[in-house]
């Protein structure tokens, strides 16, 4: 009987197969699996000249201008590398309860400089401030015990979008335009749609909450959501909601706006939340952490948004404010509104608001142990290919531990050597 490690290894063959299919022509193949490879094994740098010397030490040159040639300049698409890794993924994810969320996300990459795309002062997630950095917009398919990401975009800042001159250098594509970080995320919602991978409600931290627009254009959309808002955020709370349009006079024409008066205001959601019974608030626990079971403190109540609803002829619909309020805290710590229908439980809610840990994980990984981070071009087509072949190292291992419990690491990786199955160009064949 094969050993683990064998199986393993076929595995990982068959899968670099249907990758190596996906960048089209034959040329392409070998730096394909050179690169894969060399992503996959142990190594501190995962930048072009480290996998080359560590893939191929025989020949690092050669090896490294082949590299640079695949990612930085071969027309191959992102797109169908990305939905083979998301298909292993899901292969596997099916046996744990299937896809549970859309989960958004980006991802800020601190870079020195600023000839590298889209890099500009800007918010850093990474650092937790503003900074010379790059930042990537991505979706990805999660449920609490697997994740990878199945969409991954640069945001081009707007002095990027402006400028001919540095577009042209970068070779930022023709049809690529300034759009906010929401506006991505919501045509990466449309072209996984269109591309038929199992839709499940959309989950999202209060950067992409906060946007009216946003969580309107998820609604226009048919899907839920659950998404984090601030404090500050203006609600109607539970059974009060704006004043109908004035009273007609009989000159002009009939009123048809929504009011609201001095007497007669939405609330911020912390007034909400500190105006809720004791009765309210529930200990929910969501998952088990690495020191015991997760839990907190939450409440949550049927709210209207209010955000300029004096500008409409409706009211909005009722949904859910999910609120945590962790015993000892002088205040609550986090908000979400949630599209999901009036009989979700608080369970569901719960799980949902908190499932976004597992892109953090993600992230975290994809950076220390694939290099997501230590692309060292320039240019818009490198940033996206080394990106697509980080997130298709790791779907695979993704997929691996998915098939384990609990998982490890991958048996015919973990010795730091080449697998059997890649052999470089030009190499000795084994004897």
């Amino acid at each position: 009987m094969p050993s683990i490690a064998a199986l393993e290894e076929r595995r990982f063959d068959d899968y670099l197969q249907q990758l190596a299919l996906a960048v089209g022509h034959e040329d392409r193949h070998d730096p394909l699996r050179a690169y894969l490879v060399g992503l996959c094994l142990p190594g501190e740098r995962k930048s072009i000249e480290p996998l080359a010397a560590r893939v191929d030490p025989q020949r690092v040159s050669a090896r490294h201008q082949s590299l640079h040639h695949f990612v930085a300049l071969a027309p191959w698409e992102d797109r169908a590398l990305l939905r083979i890794a998301d298909r292993a993924v899901l292969d596997q994810m099916d046996r744990h309860g299937g896809v549970m969320a859309w989960s958004l996300d980006d991802t800020g990459i601190p870079k020195k400089g600023t000839h590298s795309v889209g890099v500009a002062r800007q918010y850093c997630g990474n650092l937790g401030k503003q900074d010379n950095c790059q930042v990537a917009v991505s979706l990805s398919l999660v449920n609490e015990a697997v994740s990878v990401p199945a969409a991954y975009r640069l945001y081009l800042p707007k002095e990027w979008a402006t400028d001919r001159r540095r577009r042209k250098v970068a070779g930022v594509p023709s049809e690529v335009r300034f759009q906010t970080q929401w506006e991505i995320a919501l045509e990466e919602i449309d072209a996984l749609r269109a591309e038929g991978l199992p839709e499940a409600p959309i989950v999202a931290d209060a950067g992409y909450g906060t946007a009216v627009e946003f969580r309107e254009g998820v609604t226009d959309r048919g899907l839920p959501y659950v998404v984090g808002i601030q404090s500050t955020a203006t609600l109607w709370p539970p059974g009060r909601e704006p004043l109908g349009p004035a009273r007609w006079k009989g000159n002009g024409r009939p009123p048809t706006l929504l009011r609201r008066d001095p007497s007669h205001r939405p609330a911020d959601a912390l007034t909400v939340a500190r105006g809720l019974p004791s009765k309210e608030w529930e200990t929910v626990a969501w998952r088990e952490g690495t020191k015991g079971l997760l839990s907190s403190r939450f409440a949550r109540v049927r709210v209207r948004v209010a955000h300029r609803d004096y500008n409409r002829r409706s009211v909005r619909p009722e949904e859910w404010l999910v609120i945590e309020w962790p015993e000892g805290e002088a205040v609550p710590t986090k908000y979400w509104l949630s599209t999901m229908p009036s009989e979700t439980s608080m369970e569901m809610l719960v799980r949902l608001a908190k499932v976004r840990w597992r892109i953090e994980r993600d992230y975290e990984e994809l950076k220390q142990e694939f290099g997501l981070d230590q692309f060292e071009g320039r240019g818009w087509r490198g940033f996206h290919h080394h990106a697509t072949l980080c997130i298709a190292a790791y779907g695979f291992l993704a997929a691996e531990r998915a098939r384990l419990s609990p998982p490890r690491p991958l048996a015919f990786l973990h010795a730091a050597r080449l697998p059997a199955s890649y052999r470089p160009r030009g190499s000795p064949r084994p004897s």
